[in-house]
């Protein structure tokens, strides 16, 4: 799990590589398959584009499950700056993922419906459309849900950042702004859902403080004063 010489490197390629799955599973697929509005459009492309759905269910639940090790990644990194810091981002970022896999029985049920199984013959295909449209959106309202634990693990996050002192500060700031812009989104679309792709929009220069933060890893790493102190010990001896 550990790299011994640029940890943060090592953390930083396991949350890129992550993010990029994830990337494809919750905005690419969904942005060339489902038509929003439309639940005939919708049903017929992913009855005609069916691999690339699956792909995308699949690639959530492999990039939620790549985000345990990111946390443990990032846990070794940062549990000499303060572990109980370090602890309660592990736990917030862990929470969210077996709502996320949870959420993802959405899709599936939407893919039943549009598949029309025998004992679906009791609806008729535009009742079918419409409820594969319901589960659609009820697995777009689970990624609100989890959109305030996207925001949550970032503060403890932002704190170590700011106090590693072998990272950048402004990073830390950025990603404490990130953290609000995720809780406000979310919040937001429980409360004023009308509003949710202005807020969406606006909060997006704050959300990239995360993009940041995990190409500074995977470019530049980090390495903790601890683990400088032992290579220096090592290398004298």
């Amino acid at each position: 799990m550990r790299s011994t010489k640029n940890p943060g490197r090592f953390a930083g390629l396991l949350y890129v590589l992550t993010s990029i799955v994830g990337f494809f599973a919750m905005m690419y697929v969904p942005s060339k398959l489902i038509v929003h509005g439309n639940a005939a459009a919708t049903a017929s492309n992913i009855s005609a584009h069916e691999t690339l759905f699956r792909l995308g269910i699949a690639g959530e639940l492999v990039g939620y499950a790549g985000f345990i090790f990111v946390a443990l990644a990032l846990y070794d990194l940062f549990k000499g700056v303060n572990r109980w810091h370090a602890s309660l981002m592990v736990i917030l970022l862990v929470v969210q993922i077996p709502i996320a896999f949870l959420n993802e029985l959405n899709y599936i049920a939407a893919l039943v419906l549009v598949r029309g199984a025998d004992f679906l013959s009791i609806f008729e295909k535009p009742q079918r459309e419409a409820l594969a449209m319901l589960f659609l959106n009820l697995h777009f309202h689970g990624y609100v849900v989890n959109e305030i634990f996207w925001g949550l693990w970032l503060f403890p996050l932002a704190l170590l950042v700011y106090r590693s002192r072998f990272l950048p500060r402004f990073l830390g700031v950025w990603l404490a702004l990130g953290g609000f812009a995720w809780v406000i989104l979310s919040l937001t679309g429980v409360l004023g859902p009308q509003y949710y792709d202005k807020v969406f929009t606006y909060s997006q220069p704050a959300a990239f403080g995360e993009l940041a933060f995990m190409f500074w890893l995977l470019i530049k790493g980090a390495k903790p004063a601890a683990l400088d102190a032992t290579a220096l010990s090592s290398a004298a001896g």
